[in-house]
């Protein structure tokens, strides 16, 4: 078997397959040959006996839950508990996977055509893979389920096979094909729940929040339950509704019972609060995450972060050669070796980047695309044009979530393209999701294009975030920052639109003023008779000056213009 259900979880070489299994290759020059149909006399034989047979064992069952104390079932064995989280949409533990594959694979060496089964066994196989780190994995799932699909195909109900198929292009970051696959699902079935987280990974790796968020609402409406408030609390976090995100995820830690679930749920508080910059309460999660399911080894590389952002080095950097051993994944041995630098020991940063491209190299011969990862490392420490390349490569596929395109923002700037970049590093921040890097990228493409207020705004907002977000990045953030200095005191000035220009109003027409010829004479005033009443004489100067008359308003322009000419 592949996978024997003694074998523990921790094992790192995936076992060769035995002779005659069913999704492994089959030997050079062999033959498949179908036994022959049974007769009618033989099947009719068989169900009498099968019938008999299952009263006894029910009669069994019966007595033996009778004669028990209390007559309580027996506990669930690892197959049952496996099978139950599945059935639930949650995460069975590592050893209960464990056993569920070795019980199909058993199962379908004596039963090649059962379709049911091999969709299970390849879904199963997919989990381990994307949980263990061991891409080898990814190939047996693939064989499983093409067999499944042989055997029954998709158009005849086998949807679980192609929902597998999904699962298995999500975990190969092919998320077109995990669209495809899923989309095929929901139009021929579209009440089937199993189908709408495959679509809520494809589509939030396309970057497609509108259609990410209806497949959720839709989790939410078919699934209730642990699952969709996990997937709430998800697409909350993407958006950067961080309240929301936190009050969900706690409900969801809350109702967790299963282990495995538990601990996931523990482990999406922890990143909540590393994301918040609050490194002590995230460690306290992945603390929880870890005694609640050893076999949660994400949770290990994410107490690594902590405990640097705590200034515990030595135990982060155990935390993270730890988790590289149980879960080799290339952006723990990224985190690892930027850690080392930080440091000063460029020598083992060295080892740390060699191991990352052999891992990268491996995912690769397994069909899984890890240039996100390795495009963030040769921006910073490689060559950034390749890493420009990558990136554009990802983005002519239709991969354009946010972190793809932070990540080509970044490896434009670092190739010398900063106008370019700055296209899409705003990109990603006006997704709304709420990270460090980032606004620490942004705020630093800003700076190198003269933009000096919105850079130590988001360089600001990368500090205050988290200000441990990275050991390289983060001194880096605030070197930056103490460069731009304090804005000009005073604050800004009046931000009020200035008005509108009006036209100028027309000057009032001026006549022009004729100038008096010499005066007539006047005859002189008759002499008053004696016999009348003589009036007052007038002043000299009244008798000389006429009274002037009042000035209309609105002429005085006009008047000394007069003057003036």
């Amino acid at each position: 078997m592949d996978v024997m259900p003694q074998q523990g979880p921790e094992s790192r070489q995936p076992p060769e397959p035995p002779p005659g299994d069913p999704y492994a290759p089959p030997a050079e020059g062999a033959t498949a040959v179908p036994p022959a149909p049974p007769t009618l006399r033989t099947t009719l034989r068989r169900a009498a006996f099968g019938a008999v047979a299952a009263g006894v064992l029910l009669a069994g069952a019966l007595v033996a839950v009778d004669g028990r104390e209390g007559g309580k079932p027996e506990e669930p064995g690892p197959v049952e508990r496996a099978e139950a989280a599945a059935a639930a949409g949650s995460p069975a533990s590592l050893s209960d996977l464990t056993a569920l594959i070795g019980d199909r694979q058993t199962w379908v060496q004596s039963h090649p055509k059962d379709a049911p089964s091999l969709a299970v066994l390849g879904s199963a196989y997919v989990e381990w893979a994307r949980r263990s780190g061991e891409p080898p994995y990814y190939a047996r799932a693939e064989r499983a389920l093409k067999q499944s699909l042989e055997a029954r195909p998709g158009e005849r109900g086998n949807g679980e096979a192609w929902v597998g198929l999904a699962a298995l292009a999500n975990a190969r970051h092919d998320f077109l094909a995990a669209k495809r696959w899923g989309e095929s699902v929901k139009k021929q079935q579209p009440r089937t729940w199993s189908v709408y987280p495959v679509l809520i990974d494809a589509y939030t790796g396309l970057g497609d929040q509108r259609a990410a968020t209806a497949a959720t609402e839709k989790f939410g409406e078919l699934r209730k339950g642990v699952p969709a408030l996990a997937r709430t609390a998800d697409l909350y976090r993407g958006q950067g509704w961080r309240e929301d995100a936190l009050a969900t995820a706690r409900e969801a830690a809350d109702r967790a019972v299963r282990p495995a679930e538990k601990a996931e749920a523990l482990h999406r508080l922890g990143e909540l609060a590393w994301e918040r910059g609050e490194a002590e309460e995230a460690l306290a999660q992945f603390d929880a995450a870890l005694r609640t399911d050893p076999g949660h080894h994400a949770s290990s590389a994410g107490r690594a972060r902590a405990l640097v952002a705590l200034e515990r080095t030595d135990e982060a950097l155990s935390a993270y050669q730890s988790a590289l051993e149980k879960l080799p994944r290339p952006e723990y041995a990224l985190e690892l070796g930027e850690l080392y630098a930080s440091l000063g020991l460029d020598g083992d940063a060295r080892t740390q980047y060699a191991r990352l491209r052999e891992m990268v190299a491996a995912a690769k011969r397994a069909g899984v695309d890890e240039s996100l990862v390795l495009a963030r490392f040769e921006a910073d420490h490689g060559d950034p044009e390749a890493a420009v390349e990558l990136l554009r490569a990802q983005w002519r596929g239709q991969h354009r979530s946010a972190a793809v395109a932070d990540a080509l923002g970044w490896a434009l700037h670092r190739a010398g393209k900063s106008e370019e970049g700055l296209e899409y590093a705003q990109r990603a921040a006006d997704t709304g999701v709420r990270n460090a890097s980032y606004a620490y990228h942004l705020g630093a493409i800003q700076r190198e294009l003269g933009s000096y207020g919105p850079a130590r705004r988001n360089l600001e907002q990368a500090v205050r975030t988290n200000p441990a977000f990275s050991p390289l990045a983060a001194p880096l953030a605030r070197d930056a920052l103490d460069a731009l200095g304090e804005p000009p005191a005073g604050g800004p000035g009046d931000m009020r639109p200035p008005p509108p220009p009006q036209a100028p109003e027309p000057a009032p027409e001026v006549t022009p003023e004729v100038t008096p010829g010499p005066k007539k004479p006047e005859a002189p005033a008759p002499a008053p008779s004696r016999t009348a009443s003589a009036p007052a004489a007038p002043s000299p100067s009244a008798s000389r000056e006429t009274p002037a008359k009042p000035e209309e308003p609105g002429s005085g322009g006009a008047a000394l213009a007069a003057r003036g000419a």
